[in-house]
């Protein structure tokens, strides 16, 4: 690593400490720049680095299959009844019972079947 990309990640640290000290502030952004010196152009631009490294940051799904295969036995005919839900999909490990509606995220969607996974 050059030194102009430590640099960079040095002050991209400090920026998300920045952001994190205003958003959990309570104030809004504007005041909280004022209060602490802040352009607020500059935050904004922050924010948007920030974002940006976060994204960069995140495993790329090229090249991989974004559905992941959940294997679960089928219900027999004498068993138990399904019960009506209001989700678009319901899936159901032993106790527990997982309930995803279409406007979910895909990264949310992930998220929750790799911890099903560890499900027993």
């Amino acid at each position: 690593m050059n030194t102009r990309e430590v640099t960079h990640q040095y002050r991209l640290k400090q920026w998300m400490e920045i952001i994190r000290e205003c958003r959990s502030s309570g104030q809004t952004v504007l005041a909280w720049c004022a209060e602490h010196d802040i352009n607020p152009k500059s935050y904004y631009y922050w924010l948007k680095r920030v974002r940006m490294a976060a994204c960069e940051a995140l495993p790329s799904l090229t090249g991989n299959n974004p559905i992941v295969p959940v294997n679960m036995p089928l219900p027999s005919a004498g068993g138990p009844k399904l019960q009506e839900s209001s989700s678009d999909i319901v899936l159901r490990f032993g106790a527990v019972t997982l309930e995803i509606h279409n406007s979910a995220s895909a990264g949310l969607i992930e998220s929750i079947l790799r911890a099903m996974q560890n499900v027993r």
